[in-house]
């Protein structure tokens, strides 16, 4: 055995970074390669190309990477960066994928020289006296250069006695190849003046005197653009890694020996006091030494009110300070913070899930060992029945090459194309084709709260005035003092008397009561606005007597519902109550109508107060509330929620939903929150309206039902053709008739998705054929 990487210890989980799968029969044979080690557990995600292993102590990490090698495919053991958990090394991200580009130059090879081949093969007027000389320059690049991995591809299945759609295509695209050869080299095709008439009728044709090469350059072109489209989306599985700990500040102004230093954060030590200023980010998870401040924790926690804070208490890193300066010592650094281990939440759950199985590599497991085995017999039987070699080869490739429907390779790309396509004209982001197959089992909506059901900032919710107090007279003055401050609270206070109340009025002698509130000068008065314990506190910040009977109501009222309550104050006594709160978003209560609708069940899923979340609940319609959650309270949730049997969705726009939106079976972020979100989600719904969350899933399924429906016409087709093709009634205009109308037809039905409609407009939910026809079961 060899030597072992001195950072991965012996008898452990490692996570591998995969090569060279084409598609998901490619993981399932590492994953049995890997599972027929003794103790060896290994589950192989073809979607993020990794592969995560639990191995006993007697294996070495590198033995599980020849092990991958020995079965064909190339391996990469993880390599640790002091930065977080990303496994692969690549926190930085590829700006150029390699295999992306050279995938993209093929595409573009092969169809700039597929076209011209196409076109004087279809159409006889532009069949000069050597065109067919010329087809065979322009196609054979494309058949032996672009079409190289799927050729590659089929050599590695044979040498493993199995077959996926890699070896229907090169099988096929080598039989048309070689025998136009044939009959260039050796037969009559060759020969000067050689036309294929445009005739559609069903005849004896011989095989030496017609050439195959627009069939081969063809399935090439079309299926290396599917190919391209699905590398392009799984290119983006490790950006939610790099997204989550890209959130994280990126120095910090550490204090050492008395001197202000800034040093990336990769130097922090545990111990290490920093300075963290107004709206800077604080450097990592520590303890306040001093000062006091409120801290916005909300794309780590879902707490939609920032948090005050002071002397003793603990930050989190990343977390952002939007009031005053403090000092902390840093406790947790590098890979121990929660924003690290956040990240390996994510990382968890992205190779957790279950690998994709491809529609057409499922069918072509079947479907081709089947057509090899009767080109085969067709080969056979001809030559039993006493034809010629050359007319028993002419039926065994027409066989061969009928059954290569370069329609498929139109299928799931155009259908996807095109639904994406009006899904971003509608602000839905899709992807990639694997991710609408869980749409149509879809029987639960996890729903967070902050940013997806609500706002997300905090609005002006409600204005109490005390006794004889002037309504507008309390919202400016309060407004006024409060436009001084830079506390998300604040502003949302003077955003909202100035739409009611007008324009401000000047304010003198402004004075932050850290902790408490604030004070200030309006129209010769001192005002006082914060928490109760402001009030007649008698250090000198002013005298505003107690609450009355009805403003304390008030007070208590908004508080129950888990509001933030504010208290005004001048003259010596409390004028009003002023109440904050995350608004619910105008359109949620008619989303979570379409969802029903849909047939899901909606669940708020939320870090914050149970108080709040059962109001936020009722107002919108939801029956299921679990709240006070953290992060990892949440990825527990919806894995509870699958293990019951449900196929869950989760909807969500911040860190702390990254998690648990890569852990759902369908996770959908919105398009106003963080990018650790949306990369870590399926969808996107980028208007930040959760009526979205609604269309996305009815597309998703219409999505799928349509390439569903291409991939059985494109079998259908071309193997309707089969028997023809084995009879040798097949000749080469009937079989490019038959490519071209099963394209035709694929192009035509994908396209039928540009009708979609958005429903966000709707009074209400109407009927839909986009819900499930088995009726939820009864609730017990």
């Amino acid at each position: 055995m060899t030597t072992p990487s001195p950072q991965i210890p012996l008898g452990a989980d490692i996570e591998l970074s995969i090569s060279g799968m084409t598609c998901a029969s490619c993981a399932n044979r590492i994953e049995r390669k890997l599972n027929k080690l003794d103790g060896v557990t290994a589950t192989v995600n073809y979607a993020t190309e990794k592969a995560k292993v639990t191995y006993p102590a007697e294996y070495e990490p590198q033995d599980l990477v020849t092990t991958v090698e020995q079965a064909g495919y190339g391996a990469a053991l993880p390599t640790p960066t002091a930065d977080g958990p990303t496994g692969d090394g690549d926190a930085d991200g590829e700006q150029d994928d390699p295999e992306l580009r050279a995938l993209r130059q093929r595409l573009i090879g092969a169809a700039v020289l597929s076209v011209p081949v196409i076109a004087m093969a279809m159409i006889p007027a532009l069949q000069f006296t050597y065109w067919q000389w010329a087809s065979l320059a322009l196609a054979a690049p494309v058949i032996v250069w672009a079409a190289w991995p799927f050729h590659r591809a089929a050599w590695k299945n044979a040498r493993h006695l199995s077959a996926t759609m890699d070896t229907l295509i090169s099988v096929g695209v080598s039989a048309a190849f070689l025998w136009s050869l044939y009959a260039l080299f050796l037969g009559t095709a060759g020969v000067p003046g050689m036309t294929h008439a445009f005739e559609l009728t069903i005849a004896p044709g011989d095989g030496a005197a017609n050439i195959y090469l627009e069939v081969a350059a063809g399935v090439t072109t079309f299926i290396l653009l599917g190919r391209y489209f699905e590398k392009r989306s799984k290119r983006q599985a490790g950006a939610a890694l790099r997204a989550l700990l890209d959130m994280g500040a990126k120095d910090a102004a550490v204090l050492r020996d008395g001197a202000e230093v800034r040093v990336p954060i990769s130097e922090l030590i545990v111990g290490d006091e920093f300075l963290v200023r107004p709206g800077e980010k604080v450097a990592t998870d520590g303890t306040i030494v001093s000062g006091s401040s409120a801290v916005d924790a909300s794309m780590l926690t879902g707490e939609s009110v920032p948090v005050e804070v002071g002397e003793g208490d603990a930050v989190t890193g990343a977390t952002v300070n939007v009031g005053g300066r403090l000092l902390v010592r840093a406790t947790r650094v590098g890979s121990d913070t929660q924003l690290a281990q956040m990240a390996t939440l994510v990382e968890d759950a992205q190779s957790g899930k279950a690998e994709v199985q491809r529609l057409a590599d499922r069918v072509s497991g079947i479907f081709v060992p089947i057509v090899i085995v009767l080109a085969i017999v067709v080969l056979a039987a001809w030559l039993l029945l006493g034809f010629p070699v050359e007319a028993a080869f002419t039926a065994a490739v027409a066989v061969l090459i009928i059954a290569c429907p370069c329609a498929l390779g139109l299928a799931t790309p155009t259908a996807l194309l095109v639904g994406t396509g009006r899904g971003a004209q509608l602000g839905i982001l899709i992807k990639g084709p694997e991710i609408l197959e869980s749409t149509r089992r879809i029987d639960t909506v996890v729903l967070d709260k902050t940013g997806t059901v609500t706002t997300g900032t905090m609005t002006l919710a409600g204005v109490v005035p005390g006794a004889g107090v002037d309504r507008d007279q309390l919202l400016r003055r309060a407004g006024a003092v409060e436009d001084a401050s830079e506390h998300p609270i604040a502003r949302a206070i003077s955003q909202g008397a100035a739409a009611v109340a007008g324009p401000l009025p000047a304010v003198q002698d402004f004075l932050n009561l850290e902790g408490r509130g604030v004070r200030g000068l309006v129209d010769g008065q001192e005002i006082l606005v914060g928490r109760e314990n402001l009030l007649g506190d008698g250090d000198g910040d002013g005298d505003g007597g107690e609450l009355d009977v009805d403003l304390a109501a008030a007070k208590a009222e908004a508080e129950a519902q888990g509001r933030t309550a504010v208290v005004v104050a001048w003259g010596g006594r409390a004028r009003g109550v002023l109440v904050v709160a995350d608004a619910v978003k105008p359109t949620s209560a008619q989303a979570i109508e379409q969802l029903k609708h849909l047939g899901l069940t909606p669940i708020l899923l939320t870090g914050d107060h149970r108080s709040v979340a059962r109001q936020i609940a009722a107002e919108v319609g939801i029956d299921e509330v679990i709240a006070e959650v953290m992060p990892r309270d949440k990825i527990d949730h919806v894995a509870r929620l699958q293990r019951e049997g449900k196929v869950v969705a989760m909807v969500g726009d911040g860190v702390n939903d990254a998690a648990a939106l890569a852990q759902a079976d369908l996770g959908l972020a919105m398009g106003t929150g963080t990018d650790v979100a949306i990369e870590a989600a399926d969808i996107t719904l980028v208007r930040g309206d959760l009526r979205s969350a609604a269309d996305a899933i009815r597309l998703s399924r219409r999505a799928l039902g349509t390439i569903k429906g291409n991939l059985f016409w494109a079998f259908a087709y071309n193997t309707a053709a089969i028997p023809l093709a084995a009879l040798g009634l097949l000749n080469p205009m009937l079989a490019g008739a038959a490519m071209a109308l099963s394209s035709v037809f694929v192009v035509g039905n994908s396209l039928r998705l540009r009708g979609f409609r958005s429903r966000a407009q709707d009074p209400a939910p109407v009927a839909s054929a986009d819900a499930p026809r088995t009726p939820a079961p009864a609730a017990g």
